[in-house]
């Protein structure tokens, strides 16, 4: 998808979370819902640098009130999610199934295209949007000048979606009458096909019924698409509300404030309707008796792929108690938030950013169930299924186009979920990877690249080419998860698919060179067969598919997978190392005779972003040139790694969100360079200064690798601002999928039927890997019963911390402080580990004295990547060591 835009405390512990509680529980104003700071403060919080100078209600709430109707809002639970307009309405949204990717889901199927409210016979239209942990909030102006307060809310496990309306009490107080008035527009329809595919969503797409409960709107789409293969279904969305309606009326428009203006192709942009829209709409009709104190109306929306009991009953328990559900949603996310909890008063916009980060995790988890898993071959054909899958459970990529089991973004998404502590996410969406795989790739080892959540496979399967580097990514994901948990279970589990990862990748080597064929993140004509990042990540996931064979007792694995990528690694520096003015890696190699193409893309950076394993997970010395990488050490040797990564910060490759896709410089494109040149190389494609917060995420973590916390709080920063600076953001605290870039502009400069990701999973990435796992240095090997807790403190700042950092089944906190010529470092490690303690030198020190826990300790130096590091060896608990630097 980077490719292109096609493409812990338990919750009573927390005030917050109990006054939330208690609000939504007694149904008072929903202004309550959070302790927040004024509206105002989320545009207070930034200075012209960037840096957040009032932190408000510490990340709770972000609010916002200009162009609402040009921003859109995403809110989540694992089994709904609603995408809409920050002013309360449902504009034609997305591209995928066009102008339908928006309105109210439950995968696999959409449910409704919006629901909408008027009092008193007025529409209400949102002032003020406010983005919080778990769910949004509008304040919207009603006819008489009052203003509703709407939250919308989708509690976890069930496929329903909760909007509740507090209704103000009138002004001179006592009790008065209004009339709500609910409109929806139903939208059944399958997340594949999708408009260009075959069949297609004008095919697939059967006509919606609606009728009228007596309490509830019931929309219904049941029958067999005129399509072979295509299965019956019964598909049904009810919307209902705590209240029973005095009327209803049924037709086909009942949009709101909105009308019926189909989004063509290209034309209109703005528009209401897909053209594949065949759904059916409905009013409902409240009289409501509102006390001095005003009252609080709940609504939800609820569906299912199994007929409509099934949706009544979700409906039902929706329903049963939605300020308790409400309530114990906020509740859940007060536990994320309480988990790696970081300070850094030296860049306190990094330390915002780190919090939404956690929440943007939290919002991509999603969940299907009975999975028909067929390969579509790219859209173009519409088979029998291959198998099922009972439940799958995933990291969404990316809304409202991406919100699918995608294996390139759940293997980078992987770094910042374990890092959040959200363990249970990143195992399910690696098991969902590996059971969709064996199904549709009948258990070669080949992971599939894309899959809708009905089954769907776009790309990825054997008669594909595939995107090899997906494929080598996932034994490092495993292993990854592994070492944070130490869950041998999980390691078990995955351990054959992993195995037959590995050797399905190393056979894909039709020159015997060494290195596998097939796409790599960048499916761009013009490559050569073997791309750089494919290459990397082979040797990386070679070398921890040994380090999980030899935790199994798997001798010839690891015998096999070491000797793997000893031969690679021997020859990757002269073999892909470009030279000359460059300055950086080939981006591929054409057959015959590995001819180095270099072309500037963001992959150039991924030999310095991918560490070999080593223990105890952190960095054992230094690559040369002049021999093979080490594990423990970044892949791209350390005198490469400081020339390619100080030519990557160049304005050719670097703008002010990050890394470009593709750099600038002498092209032969027709079009010529568009951009400043860094080198004399004359590449055969054109720049695309398009930042996605992937490349920026890499860019940030190859930087900390290396020690260059300067450079790299350029690209963190970056990322940072997507989510917290006004002058950026689409949606607050969301981080979008592609940055304001000179080549794409912005999501606010695009229509919705051609923006990017309003909030993407993988760029969390580069904001909370650097610190959690760079910065205080927290780097586990619990599957062996080892920690590493070895900060860095970044040049100038004095002090950072980080608390209640999930590794295994306890916690880690830790804080680094410098005073004059002494650092200290105090850990307090809840977990049963041997533990490695240390610090990284500031740049030209040297020691004069180690303690630990006041006493004189033995310590040794360790030259790694980040520089050097002062380590000594202790067992868990807590414990202080102080360094005095000469």
């Amino acid at each position: 998808m980077i490719d292109s835009v096609r493409r812990t405390s338990p919750p009573g512990k927390h005030p917050r979370a109990r006054a939330a509680a208690i609000a939504l529980a007694t149904g008072s104003a929903l202004a309550l819902c959070v302790t927040a700071a004024p509206a105002s403060a989320a545009r207070t919080a930034l200075a012209p640098s960037g840096d957040v100078v009032a932190t408000g209600s510490g990340g709770a709430e972000l609010s916002e009130k200009t162009q609402l109707s040009n921003r859109r809002f995403v809110v989540t639970g694992d089994r709904a999610y609603e995408v809409g307009a920050a002013d309360g309405t449902y504009p034609g949204t997305g591209w995928h199934i066009r102008g339908e990717m928006g309105g109210f889901w439950s995968p696999p199927i959409k449910l409704l295209d919006g629901l909408w409210f008027a009092v008193d016979g007025k529409w209400l239209k949102t002032t003020t949007f406010t983005s919080g942990e778990g769910y949004t909030r509008m304040d919207m102006a009603a006819g008489n000048g009052a203003t509703v307060r709407r939250l919308d809310v989708v509690p976890d496990d069930g496929r329903a979606t909760l909007v509740g309306l507090n209704l103000p009490g009138a002004a001179g107080g006592g009790t008065s009458q209004v009339k709500l008035t609910v409109h929806a527009h139903s939208e059944l329809l399958s997340a594949y096909p999708w408009g260009w595919a075959t069949p297609s969503q004008a095919q697939f797409n059967l006509p919606d019924s609606g009728s009228f409960d007596g309490n509830n709107l019931v929309f219904r789409d049941n029958g067999t698409p005129p399509v072979p293969g295509a299965p019956t279904h019964d598909w049904a969305a009810m919307v209902g509300s705590t209240l029973t309606p005095s009327a209803a009326t049924l037709g086909p428009g009942f949009r709101g404030p909105q009308g019926d203006v189909v989004c063509g192709d290209p034309q209109p942009a703005v528009c209401d309707d897909g053209p594949y829209g065949k759904g059916t709409g409905g009013e409902l009709t409240y009289p409501v008796t509102v006390p001095a104190g005003g009252r609080t109306v709940w609504f939800a929306v609820a569906g299912s792929d199994a007929g409509p009991s099934q949706a009544q009953a979700e409906l039902t328990q929706a329903l049963r108690d939605p300020a308790g559900a409400a309530a114990a949603k906020l509740a859940a996310r007060q536990k994320i938030a309480a988990q790696s909890r970081v300070d850094l008063p030296g860049d306190p916009m990094l330390a915002r950013s780190v919090e939404w980060s956690k929440q943007n995790v939290a919002d991509s988890v999603q969940e299907s169930r009975n999975l028909r898993v067929f390969p579509s071959s790219e859209g173009r054909q519409y088979p029998p299924p291959s198998g099922t899958v009972a439940v799958a459970r995933w990291l969404g990529a990316g809304w409202p186009d991406y919100p699918w089991l995608f294996a390139t973004d759940g293997e980078y998404s992987a770094f910042p979920a374990v890092a959040a502590g959200q363990f249970d996410a990143v195992k399910s969406h690696l098991t969902a990877l590996r059971d969709v795989s064996d199904i549709a790739n009948h258990r070669s080892g080949k992971v599939v690249h894309e899959v809708t959540p009905d089954g769907q496979v776009y790309y990825g399967a054997n008669a594909d080419p595939g995107n090899t580097d997906e494929t080598v990514k996932f034994p490092s994901a495993v292993a990854l998860v592994w070492r944070w948990t130490g869950d041998n279970a999980f390691r078990d589990q995955m351990y054959d698919f992993a195995v037959r990862n590995m050797r399905y990748a190393v056979a894909l080597d039709a020159d015997g060179d060494g290195w596998p064929e097939g796409s790599g993140n960048v499916e761009r004509a013009g490559m050569g067969q073997e791309k750089l990042d494919v290459a990397v990540y082979t040797i990386r996931g070679l070398l921890d598919l040994a380090d999980l064979a030899a935790a199994k007792h798997d001798a010839a694995t690891a015998a096999w997978a070491t000797e793997q990528a000893r031969q690679r690694l021997k020859i990757f520096e002269k073999t892909w190392w470009y030279g000359g003015d460059a300055k950086g890696y080939a981006d591929s190699l054409s057959d015959p005779g590995n001819v180095k193409l270099f072309q500037r893309y963001w992959t150039g950076v991924t030999p310095m972003e991918a560490v070999l394993p080593g223990s105890p997970g952190r960095s054992g010395g230094p690559g040369q040139v002049a021999g093979p990488p080490v594990p423990g050490h970044p892949l791209a040797a350390t005198d490469h790694a400081d020339t390619g990564l100080a030519q990557r910060e160049r304005d050719c490759y670097t703008g002010e969100f990050g890394l470009y896709h593709t750099g600038t410089g002498p092209t032969s494109d027709p079009a010529g360079n568009k951009g400043p040149s860094c080198d004399s190389v004359v590449s055969s494609v054109q720049s695309e200064r398009t930042v996605f917060t992937l490349g920026a995420a890499v860019m940030a973590v190859a930087e900390g690798n290396y020690g260059r916390l300067a450079q790299q709080r350029h690209y963190t920063n970056a990322n940072a601002r997507t989510q917290l600076d006004p002058t950026v953001w689409e949606m607050p605290g969301a981080m979008p999928e592609i940055s304001p870039s000179p080549d794409f502009g912005s999501n606010m400069e695009r229509d919705f039927l051609s923006r990017s990701s309003v909030l993407q999973t993988w760029g969390s990435y580069g904001t909370l890997w650097p610190v959690i796992n760079q910065q205080l240095g927290v780097a586990p090997d619990i599957g062996r019963g080892q920690l590493a807790v070895v900060p860095q403190l970044p040049s100038g700042q004095h002090r950072i911390s980080g608390s209640n950092i999930r590794v295994g089944t306890g916690h880690v906190d830790v804080a680094e402080t410098r005073s004059g010529s002494t650092l200290q470092v105090t850990v307090d490690a809840a977990v049963p580990c041997q533990l490695t303690l240390g610090a990284v030198l500031p740049s030209g020190a040297t020691v004069a004295n180690v303690q630990l826990d006041g006493h004189k300790a033995d310590y040794r130096t360790v030259q790694t990547g980040r520089g050097i590091e002062v380590v000594v060896q202790t067992s868990s608990g807590a414990h202080t060591l102080t360094i005095t630097l000469k």
